[in-house]
């Protein structure tokens, strides 16, 4: 039986101030057929007939006068159900305290609320997106990104040939700074000995040998890699056969210099020598200047 040709098909949307336009613009660059503030009504012609194109990507504003929740979920439910169509759901999500001062910074005013305070615009959006973000099949939360934070994040997610290989990202952090919001998995790895104590390796961080020679010292660590890899690789296959197309991993330590970047580094290299498509990335890194962000991570086996 000959193959049916594939769609590829990202839905995008989120409240109003949360960063759908940089999402939309950052998806073109990496060869989305893009077009943002589309009425839901035009969503069906739009894909109708004739063979694949390059994968799509369509910004759904809530503000939009044909916007409906109810009409959104059952096109996703009735798109999901064509065999030619692969469809995805990205949901930009942002803290109501971060949305608020965007809109302050702009002095625009809120879609849903003209009229109004931006705040009441907000709670709109709230009440009108909540059944849409538990249906997400990607969260991103942009309350603490630059919008070319964002687009390396997309890169990362969606900058692959759409092929239907699972992508995956691994993320160093600092749990002084907070737990990022959108991991699948996360291993707090504070209980390994920690190479900021020791002053040659302060300075360094864990994408260094001599670091993470020190931190495979611990007589916990090969047990715990061990164990980590394959439980991961017990688990890679099965989020396949169920449709995951991302899949992230963050490891945390203090000061997301040294133990959280090194297990980050190591993992993501026992990953790719068993043929799996890794993205990395680390926060306080970036954060600090020590490490550029990269829009083509990782390797593809």
């Amino acid at each position: 039986m000959d193959q049916i040709p594939t769609q590829r098909l990202l839905l995008v949307t989120g409240p109003a101030g949360a960063g759908r336009s940089t999402a939309i613009n950052a998806l073109e660059d990496l060869g989305f057929e893009a077009v943002n503030n589309m009425p839901l009504g035009f969503l069906e012609p739009l894909i109708q007939g004739g063979q694949p194109r390059r994968p799509m990507a369509l910004g759904f504003d809530s503000g939009n006068r044909d916007f409906s929740t109810g009409t959104l979920l059952a096109l996703l439910d009735k798109l999901s159900g064509r065999a030619e169509l692969r469809v995805e759901l990205l949901f930009l999500e942002c803290r109501n305290e971060v949305l608020l001062r965007r809109f302050s910074e702009t002095r625009r005013r809120h879609p849903l609320a003209p009229a109004q305070t931006p705040t009441d615009g907000i709670a709109r959006d709230r009440d009108l997106l909540g059944a849409v973000r538990a249906r997400a099949d990607v969260v991103i939360d942009t309350s603490d990104m630059t919008p070319h934070d964002l687009r390396a994040e997309l890169a990362q997610l969606f900058g692959s040939d759409g092929s239907g290989e699972l992508a995956i990202t691994l993320q160093s952090f600092s749990y002084k700074r907070g737990m990022p919001r959108n991991l699948d998995m996360v291993f707090d790895v504070r209980f390994l000995q920690n190479p900021y104590w020791i002053e040659e390796l302060r300075g360094l961080n864990g994408r260094d040998r001599a670091v993470q020679n020190y931190v495979a010292a611990d007589e916990r660590y090969d047990a715990f890699y061990d164990h980590l890899l394959a439980l991961v690789s017990l688990l890679l296959p099965a989020y396949v056969e169920e449709g995951k197309s991302h899949l992230s991993i963050g490891f945390g330590c203090t000061g997301g210099q040294h133990r959280s970047v090194a297990l980050t580094e190591m993992l993501a290299e026992g990953l790719e020598d068993r043929g799996w498509r890794v993205s990395k990335r680390h926060s306080e890194l970036e954060r600090r200047g020590m490490v550029p962000l990269n829009l083509n991570q990782g390797k593809t086996a």
